[in-house]
């Protein structure tokens, strides 16, 4: 769904959304902070499937 020029999306019902350990999230956190790793390196190294986790957990970590 299209809503003024953002995108949005819908859950299906029944869908499974996949959650992450604080575990994996603080050694997400200590790459991009400690060793310069981008988002996406991030991602694809620790399995992350949620594009926006990495801003999420880094706004709650400031």
């Amino acid at each position: 769904m299209k809503i003024l020029g953002v995108h949005f999306f819908m859950a299906i019902k029944g869908q499974k959304f996949k959650t992450y350990s604080e575990k994996l999230k603080m050694e997400a956190i200590r790459l991009h902070i400690e060793e310069k790793w981008t988002y996406r390196q991030i991602n694809d190294h620790l399995g992350i499937q949620d594009r926006g986790g990495m801003n999420r957990w880094m706004r709650k970590y400031r």
